[in-house]
């Protein structure tokens, strides 16, 4: 084999393996809250206020869920319910001089509450709130969740008391699930591992090192020969 294509090939070699070391995007850290969402012809859009800012409108739908995201308008953390105003309220009739606010609260899956504690319901729970016309969603939802928790700082900490503790807390971000290739491709490299876990395995770095041997090898044998 000729000395440049074998370089080449070394290059070439080491350049894949630092693309695929390299390759892992960071975790970005996730944070443990009640986000509040805006409920409009069945969709949830993450509201720009919060709920003691925001004054709904008469058959207007406000969505409330627990769990852990990555940023505010995280859809993992969106209800698991329609926002449907006839599917909540359609039995709760309209009183003069009141509003009704349909309300879904979510409290999420046992994975995202904090250690100890699992959420009150397996299933997203609404309620008709008939509250005043100038009431806040805040409000609509102490009318029908109760008791609820604030920090100091206002922000919601828990609803109907769940979770007990902590309040929009910083978790450790979770590992993203690899594809079925992705999974074979390390359980194959797995065998061959250091050990370490976190650097890479024994096979690539002697994969790397038997073509740095070939490359030196055709360079000691292209080298003149002593007469």
């Amino acid at each position: 084999m000729a000395l440049p294509l074998v370089l080449a090939l070394a290059l070439s070699t080491v350049g894949m393996a630092l693309t695929v070391l390299g390759a892992a995007p960071a975790l970005a850290a996730g944070y443990r809250y009640w986000s509040f969402w805006d409920g409009t012809n069945g969709s949830w859009t993450y509201a720009t206020q919060g709920a003691s800012q925001v004054r709904p409108k008469d058959g207007s739908v406000q969505g409330f869920r627990f769990g852990v995201g990555q940023d505010a308008a995280d859809d993992s953390v969106k209800p698991r319910a329609g926002a449907d105003f006839g599917a909540v309220c359609s039995g709760t009739a309209a009183v003069e001089g009141r509003k009704r606010v349909a309300l879904v609260i979510d409290f999420g899956v046992p994975a995202d509450g904090p250690s100890g504690e699992t959420p009150p319901r397996d299933t997203p729970r609404t309620a008709c709130a008939v509250v005043a016309p100038d009431a806040t969603a805040a409000d609509a939802l102490a009318e029908v969740a109760k008791p609820l928790r604030y920090n100091s700082a206002a922000l919601l900490c828990a609803i109907s008391g769940y979770p007990k503790q902590g309040c929009g807390d910083q978790v450790a971000p979770a590992e993203p699930k690899p594809s079925a290739a992705a999974s074979t491709s390390a359980s194959a490299a797995s065998s061959s591992a250091d050990g370490s876990g976190g650097g890479p395995s024994v096979g690539l770095l002697a994969g790397i090192a038997a073509v740095i041997a070939l490359a030196a090898a055709a360079f000691w044998q292209s080298r003149p020969r002593a007469r």
